[in-house]
Parts: C-alpha cells; structure tokens; sequence
C-alpha cells in the first residue's frame, strides 16, 4: 500500500513538471487570456486515466495551482475583490481541476483510445464552460464586450480551447496506439493488424476532409477578428464572419468525413483490392498542388512587400496542410515497407 502510494506521487510528481513546462511555452497566445499548448493538459489526463478520479483531482488540483501562481498578473485586471475572486475559482481552480475526471469512462469503453479520448473531450468541454462563466461575467466590459457578452465568450474561449482540445484528443490517441497505460505497469500496445487498401484510402480520405475543415473554418474565423488596418485583435468584428459559410463547410466535410470513416470500417478484412501505389500517389499530388498555392502566395506577398493578417494566415495554412500531407506520406511510405 505504502509503495502504491509512492509510487503514485513519484508519477504524478513527473507529469506534473512535464505538463506545467508544456504550459509555459504555448504555440499561440491570446490578447486576452488563453492559449494553445503542445499536450500541456495529456500528462495530468493521463495520470486522471491510469489512477482514478480521487487521485486523478489531486494531481489537477496541484496544477490547477500552479497555473494560478504562472497566471497572477491577470488578478491585476480584476475590477474588485470578488472579480479576483471569481478569476481565481473559475479561470484556474474549477478550469483546470476539472482534467481529475479524464478517467471516468475508462470502464465504460472496451478500448484504451475511447475512454482516453471521450474523457479528454470531456474534461475540455468543462474546462471550456468554466472560462466561457468568467468571460461573460469576470471579464465583460473589460475584455469582452458588455453587450452579448455571452456571445464573445462563447467565440472567444472556443478560439484557444477548440484547438487545444484536438491537440489533446491527437495526443491521446496516438499515445494509445503506442502503449497501455491501464495497468500498473505501462505495456506496448499490441500491434493492430495491417488495414485492406480499400479501408486505409478512404479512412486517409476521411481524415482530409476533417483537417481541410478546420482549417477553412479557422481561416474564416480569424481573418475577421484580426482589425485589417491595425493587425490586432478584435474581438467585435466576429459579427463579420460568414457563418453560413462557416456552418455550410463544417456540416459537408463532418458529413463527407463521417461517410468515408464508415466505409473504411464497412471493408471486409479478407478484401483483395489492392491499390498498389495509389495510396501513395493521391497526398502526393494533393501535397504539389498545396504546394504550388503556398509558393504563389508567398510569392505574392514578397512583391507586395506587405501583407494583410488575412494574406498572412492564408499562408500559414497552405503550410500547415503541406506538413500534413508530408506526415501522411511518410506514414504510408513506412507502412508500404
């Protein structure tokens, strides 16, 4: 009992050095509060998965903590005590307490990855309500606007915990893949055996269709809230965004991505269709042709000598979903081997 003990605060004691250095060097940060982090939350939701909720909460507590001591200059914007108050309880103690309940469904799937990753989904849904509360609350009128300030918080929270979120579930999921974490001692997965063609073209189709997706949607969210003149953020010209743009290109690829994720499930195992090098041939030539967009966006840009934050974060797209592609195609060109 004495050395189940230890041994849980040694563990816990690791991943909370690793998430708490994740947490100091994020990928993005907002104006306003929130950012988006390499895996910063995947340790602690991994030790809430291996060892249970009461374990779980202690370790999301002690880095709920921790994030409130990295994160007090904010309490400077509080307007009165109870606002620091309401900041301190809602924007660190609850948002980050909540990753304890990351292992609550980890009797409920048969797999590792479904309960690793309906918990992370979960744990993040009730981080992103505690800090959607104190935004439209704490902080409107300072940060978000008084007015609709449900509405900006809503948008403005889901512009860091949406991505951090799919950064997360990516994370478990490969991890998963990779080993057991649910006994006492950490295993190697067991190699899963080797998908028919037919399953692996239209599961690599389905995951496109996700990630273009999201970028379309982020292109279209954050070339509005960046003011055009000034490169700063704007929380107000949200209201300029196509929704029905938005709305349109976020149902097709889920619906077109959901079709191809069940036909790739729907191959039978013993299919004989072989591809050959089709597989490898498709990203490709998907990977050229971004390719030469990026190039002739980067070039136009050159001769321009400057660039709208629109043009800006069109390019970063186009590169993001080159290093996409590339990844794909190292993949199968490891698989192929």
């Amino acid at each position: 009992m004495k050395t189940t003990k230890t041994l849980f605060l040694a563990e816990s004691g690791i991943m909370l050095s690793i998430a708490t250095i994740l947490s100091m060097v994020p990928i993005i940060n907002l104006p306003y509060g929130g950012s988006v982090t390499a895996f910063s939350m995947l340790p602690i939701i991994i030790v809430a998965y291996r060892r249970g909720i009461k374990q779980g909460l202690f370790a999301a507590l002690a880095f709920a903590l921790l994030q409130m001591l990295l994160g007090l200059n904010n309490l400077s914007y509080a307007t009165s005590e109870w606002a620091a108050v309401a900041i301190i309880f809602l924007d660190y103690i609850a948002a980050f307490a909540f990753l304890g309940f990351a292992g609550i469904f980890r009797k409920h799937f048969e797999t590792q990855a479904a309960g690793l990753v309906a918990g992370t989904v979960l744990v993040c849904l009730l981080r992103y309500i505690a800090h959607v509360i104190s935004g439209c609350t704490v902080w409107a009128g300072v940060s978000i606007p008084s007015a609709d300030g449900l509405l900006f918080s809503l948008i403005y929270n889901a512009t860091y915990m949406l991505p951090e979120t799919l950064i997360t579930v990516v994370g478990a999921t490969t991890l998963s893949r990779m080993v057991d974490i649910r006994g006492e001692s950490i295993a190697r997965t067991v190699p899963r055996a080797k998908a028919p063609d037919l399953a692996l073209l239209f599961s690599g189709i389905s995951k496109a269709l996700l990630a273009a997706g999201i970028i379309v949607d982020i292109v279209l969210v954050f070339s509005k809230i960046q003011n055009a003149d000034t490169g700063e953020f704007d929380i107000t010209q949200i209201a300029l965004v196509n929704w029905k743009m938005f709305i349109g290109v976020t149902v097709l690829t889920a619906l077109l991505g959901l079709v191809f994720s069940l036909l790739a499930k729907h191959v039978p195992a013993g299919s004989n269709i072989k591809l050959g090098k089709l597989s490898l041939i498709l990203p490709v030539v998907a990977a050229a042709a971004t390719a030469v967009f990026g190039v002739v966006n980067i070039a136009h840009l050159l001769s321009k000598g400057t660039a709208t934050p629109t043009e800006i974060i069109r390019v970063v797209a186009c590169a993001f979903v080159i290093l996409v592609f590339v990844i794909i195609i190292i993949r199968m060109r490891i698989r192929a081997k």
